[in-house]
């Protein structure tokens, strides 16, 4: 949503641009226009490939790990599974790998069972990889995949630091 909406901002942008200087626009403008926007995307989307989500997770009320149900345990195994036997090295390999780890992520939330506490703070955990697996469905170059994919495996070996 995030992402179409800020294309659509983008597209405005250089359609809007291209009318009003119609005769004094160059190439080199639009293409420097281009560029500033496509900053903007790329700033916006660096929030989601932080950890600061750990800086909102907590323990339990004696500092102890929260209980999971076995299925989130298991599609987190998975997931962290399939990271490193994937090891993508072309864009469409990080594609199919978003497209796995989005399969055994939908499973998790199918699955789970928990309520309370432990059931708010794995959303704690799963809001962030949510965001982190649909960037690695949508990277256009092999760079990207690979921060991605290593911020997504940061993510997933968190889990039990939080969970049993």
């Amino acid at each position: 949503m995030k992402k179409t909406f800020l294309t659509v901002v983008a597209l405005s942008v250089l359609f809007i641009s291209c009318k009003d200087n119609k005769n004094t626009s160059s190439e080199t403008e639009i293409t420097h226009k281009t560029e500033v926007v496509h900053e903007q995307v790329h700033e916006e989307e660096k929030p989601v490939l932080d950890n600061s989500w750990i800086n909102n997770i907590q323990l339990d009320e004696n500092g102890s790990k929260w209980n999971a149900n076995i299925e989130t345990t298991q599609g987190v195994n998975k997931m962290l599974g399939l990271i490193t036997e994937v090891n993508p090295k072309t864009i469409e390999e990080y594609h199919l790998l978003a497209s796995k780890l989005n399969e055994e992520k939908n499973i998790v939330i199918k699955k789970c069972d928990m309520v309370g506490p432990s059931h708010d703070n794995l959303h704690v955990f799963l809001h962030p990889l949510i965001d982190k697996i649909a960037v690695l469905g949508e990277v256009s170059s092999e760079e990207k995949g690979a921060e991605v994919t290593a911020n997504i495996k940061e993510n997933l070996e968190e889990y039990n630091n939080y969970f049993k």
